[in-house]
């Protein structure tokens, strides 16, 4: 029985209101077409990050599949999930890890869907899943289908990209220098780390 005093993430309203997969994708590409990107800030270099995003989604969407292992986890699930995404079109790690959490979703059968909200249309939700103080995305919140309470949460990437930017950023590196290099970590990774620790979680709902 869920637990009373928890109160839902978010209403069924608001969840309604936010993207599926591909109304994020189709936002990020008719913004795009403008010259423009998701978010508030608007910027040439931010465009261009934006541009680089799209391509890397585009690829990941053709190359990911979902680990055996968990196939059987999502199989294995009996209650009904949803994945909440906090992401922006402009952020490297989401380009490289929103097709991964599209992908699991699919391979679930029904069992786990996903809902995306933009980051900084939802500062109020943002909030309440801080990184180290800082509103990092993507970020995964799991909820109940049935009293959209949060049952788990994950990101803003896997542990060894986190601490290879940790250090990265402790040795002073520039936001160009720790991009090129953890974008070259979740290339030779192929998914591995980020699906291995979507495993766990799934094992760990019920």
């Amino acid at each position: 029985m869920p637990n009373p005093l928890v109160a839902p993430v978010l209403t069924p309203e608001r969840l309604q209101a936010a993207h599926s997969y591909a109304s994020y994708r189709q936002l990020i590409d008719g913004l795009l077409a403008h010259n423009l990107t998701t978010g508030p800030q608007q910027s040439d270099k931010l465009t261009e990050y934006t541009r680089l995003n799209v391509q890397r989604m585009q690829r990941i969407d053709k190359m990911v599949r979902v680990l055996p292992e968990l196939q059987v986890a999502l199989a294995n699930l009996r209650q009904d999930y949803i994945g909440l995404v906090i992401t922006e079109g402009w952020c490297g790690d989401a380009a490289q890890i929103v097709p991964v959490l599209e992908a699991v979703a699919q391979a679930s059968a029904g069992k786990l869907s996903t809902r995306y909200l933009l980051r900084d249309d939802n500062l109020d939700l943002m909030d309440q899943y801080l990184t180290n103080g800082t509103r990092s995305i993507p970020k995964l919140i799991v909820l109940r289908a049935d009293t959209l309470t949060e049952v788990a949460s994950w990101g803003p990437r896997p542990a060894p990209a986190q601490e290879l930017l940790l250090g990265l950023k402790a040795q002073g590196a520039t936001h160009e220098e720790y991009a090129e290099k953890i974008h070259g970590w979740y290339a030779q990774n192929k998914t591995q780390a980020t699906q291995q620790e979507l495993l766990a979680l799934i094992q760990g709902l019920e």
